[in-house]
């Protein structure tokens, strides 16, 4: 990555299209973290469950474990989606691209949970895979990065 100049002379690194897919991804991600947080907010009111309290109706638990599981796997997706990105071996789109496959399961598991709790396997094997690529590419990264860079 070369650094260059953007609007109003300040400078920044170069991204490259892997980078800025991936930082996509991430933003996706997040919204759909504020979207489980607008879905058990909107449950609380639906069903009356005042905080700090988390049961109540089946449909709001169901919202519930969404936002909680999401923010689970949020913590272990986006450090593999980075260093996966960062450390590419293949191809720098496939971080991106198993980020997106991720996304689509975590979209599926959310709405496959919220309609009945035995519907969200499908979403969570599906998003669970793209975790384990992403793991795979970052442990294969940084040993072929480490192994070229270390010292001799």
């Amino acid at each position: 990555m070369a650094a260059t100049t953007g609007l109003r002379g300040v400078s920044f690194m170069m991204a490259t299209a892997g980078t800025l897919l991936s930082a996509a991804v991430t933003v996706l991600a997040v919204l759909l973290g504020f979207y489980t947080v607008m879905l058990v907010g909107r449950m609380r009111g639906k069903h009356g469950v005042h905080a700090p309290a988390v049961t109540g109706a089946p449909e709001f638990e169901r919202a519930f474990r969404v936002q909680m599981n999401t923010l689970e796997q949020l913590v272990l997706f986006l450090p593999l989606l980075w260093l996966a990105t960062v450390y590419p071996v293949v191809s720098g789109y496939l971080a991106p691209g198993l980020g997106v496959i991720w996304l689509i399961g975590r979209v599926l598991y959310a709405s496959g949970y919220m309609a009945e709790a035995a519907k969200r396997s499908t979403g969570f094997l599906i998003a669970g895979i793209a975790l384990v690529g992403l793991l795979v590419l970052s442990i294969v990264g940084i040993v072929h990065a480490w192994l070229l860079t270390r010292p001799v």
